[in-house]
């Protein structure tokens, strides 16, 4: 008897995964405004009731589906990180390889992320969770050009690099999720490498 809680909060757990997992499945395939909490329990083979249940809100659920996606990218880029050394240029060019990993370009995980997106507009949550994302995923860039500059010696505006980096990696993923046709993920890694060195050798904005 002494195991039952135990036992019920690692229910709750898996409970809380499988809607969170049939949230984000929900979002790839119907789209936000078809993404539903019937839908959701149906993916998942609960009831519905068990949504607020667990996260008091449908939108709540939403938002931290966003969450763990994020979370998940975020592992894969940190390992690829990690695994690159101690070397500053090379724990950059492995961030930039791994923002061009097949389960990243993936259209699926575009169209949840497009639902996500969406989502930001009319949900505070998941407008705070997307701030809070964001701000993470730039300071990580800014983390990684500041090394890159004091390998060099020279100063950098990292934070108008991260800005400028960022939003080229987004828009060489839309465009790779969006129209594969367009372009290779090696022709968007070589523009991705290309602009950070010239950005780096001139010193950044302040250059």
């Amino acid at each position: 008897m002494a195991k039952a809680p135990q036992f019920s909060r690692e229910l709750a757990e898996v409970r809380r995964r499988e809607l969170i997992d049939a949230a984000r499945a929900s979002l790839a395939a119907r789209g936000l405004g078809a993404a539903s909490v019937r839908d959701v329990a149906a993916r998942a083979g609960v009831s519905p009731g068990l949504i607020r249940h667990h996260f008091g809100s449908f939108g709540a659920l939403l938002a931290e589906a966003y969450r763990h996606v994020v979370a998940r990218i975020d592992l894969g880029i940190d390992a690829a990180i990690a695994a690159a050394g101690d070397d500053a240029d090379r724990r950059l060019d492995a961030f930039l390889c791994a923002s061009f990993e097949p389960d990243i370009v993936d259209r699926d995980l575009l169209a949840a992320w497009l639902g996500f997106w969406g989502l930001v507009h009319s949900d505070p949550g998941a407008a705070a969770v997307h701030a809070e994302t964001y701000a993470a995923y730039r300071r990580r860039i800014e983390t990684l050009l500041a090394a890159c500059a004091a390998a060099r010696g020279a100063p950098c505006d990292v934070r108008a690099g991260a800005l400028g980096l960022s939003a080229m990696l987004d828009g060489l993923w839309l465009e790779l999720c969006l129209d594969p046709a367009a372009f290779t993920p090696a022709e968007a890694l070589a523009a991705a490498r290309d602009w950070t060195a010239a950005y780096m050798a001139r010193g950044g904005a302040r250059g």
